[in-house]
């Protein structure tokens, strides 16, 4: 007896144009986005990564960079550089944990927490090229973070 094939699980061809793929939509705003941060973080001494990183520490400081890479969804070879750079810019310290010698903890500078208080003008001008009004910031940075979990949790992720 033959089997049959399962039914195809295929798109139909309209699916495979470029602008209709949320993949894409996504880059070329990310991309729009980071370029968009370049001169508002260049006064600051940041690149978007470290930007990144001081925020989650101005937010908790002393985690440690396990902890900051989990927040950032960085691994150990890409943030490594990151904080030796922040670390050379005087803005960080990397401290072994007293506890644990294994744990790394960082800890802002006076430095590193006095350009909070420059960096607070960044994400005003953020919201000026958006166009959009702060609840509607809010509610498209849920539902992205809201699809970032689905996406992390995705059984089709370990297919």
């Amino acid at each position: 007896m033959a089997r049959t094939a399962p039914p195809a699980l295929t798109a139909p061809p309209e699916w495979l144009a470029l602008d209709r793929q949320l993949c894409f939509a996504l880059y070329s705003a990310s991309l729009a986005m980071t370029k968009l941060y370049k001169p508002l973080l260049s006064p600051l001494g940041l690149t978007y990564p470290q930007y990144l990183a001081m925020l989650a520490l101005w937010e908790a400081d002393g985690l440690t960079v396990s902890q900051l890479g989990e927040r950032l969804s960085l691994d150990s070879g890409t943030l490594t550089p990151l904080l030796k750079r922040l670390e050379a810019l005087g803005l960080v310290q990397r401290l072994r944990d007293a506890a644990d010698e294994r744990r790394v903890l960082l800890r802002l500078s006076g430095r590193g927490r006095a350009l909070q208080a420059r960096a607070r003008a960044v994400p005003a001008a953020i919201a000026r090229a958006t166009g959009c009004e702060p609840g509607e910031i809010g509610a498209l940075t849920a539902r992205l973070q809201a699809l970032r979990r689905r996406l992390v949790e995705s059984p089709a992720r370990a297919a």
